[in-house]
């Protein structure tokens, strides 16, 4: 069972050599600059400042680990900001990549995308490295309460095109600002946690 009020910081890391070893199941966090994935753990865990938000895009250069009474959440620096310099892309690129390529127990990768917003290059490149790797990942559409009720019915019917290529893809609609969302992305997440034990 997992205990949402246990999460706490454990650590960040800004090179793939420095990450620590992985000793529990792992559910991890992944999507472009400011598309909510701070706000999304905060609401998860019930906690306002657990992860730091920031209205900076490209901020979280960092992978960030936050432990779990039996798990752990890893929150990948958010992608696709323009104003960043290339070595620091390519640091990203080494960082998340290096991630995957260690031997880690990952159970499921959250990826998160606006649901307003077309998936960018940068998501669906995201999207192919995980079905390339065999890396189970569900998509998270962010910001629903942003949307009205003929807007929101527009785009999930769009992304059900933007994602036709991959089939049975699992997508849900959440807002971290009213909790849209959280009580069944904690439930598949318990799920992904107990699946493998």
């Amino acid at each position: 069972m997992l205990r949402w009020d246990s999460a706490a910081f454990e650590a960040a890391f800004g090179l793939s050599s420095q990450l620590m070893p992985s000793t529990c199941p792992e559910i991890v966090f992944s999507g472009r600059s400011n598309v909510g994935k701070s706000s999304l753990i905060n609401r998860l865990a019930g906690r306002k400042s657990l992860a730091r938000t920031s209205a900076t895009p490209g901020k979280t250069a960092t992978i960030n680990f936050y432990r779990l009474n039996e798990a752990r959440l890893v929150d990948l620096p958010g992608y696709g900001y323009a104003r960043v310099s290339d070595s620091e892309r390519k640091r990203w690129a080494e960082l998340i990549e290096g991630y995957f390529d260690a031997d880690r127990d990952v159970r499921l990768v959250v990826q998160l995308v606006d649901i307003r917003h077309t998936p960018s290059k940068d998501d669906y490149q995201m999207l192919e490295y995980m079905v390339d790797r065999e890396i189970p990942f569900i998509v998270v559409l962010t910001k629903a309460d942003k949307l009205n009720k003929t807007e929101r019915a527009q785009r999930l019917a769009a992304f059900e095109q933007e994602l036709v290529d991959y089939e049975g893809v699992f997508t849900l609609p959440f807002s971290s600002s009213n909790g849209e969302g959280a009580e069944e992305l904690r439930a598949l997440l318990a799920d992904a946690i107990s699946d493998g034990e």
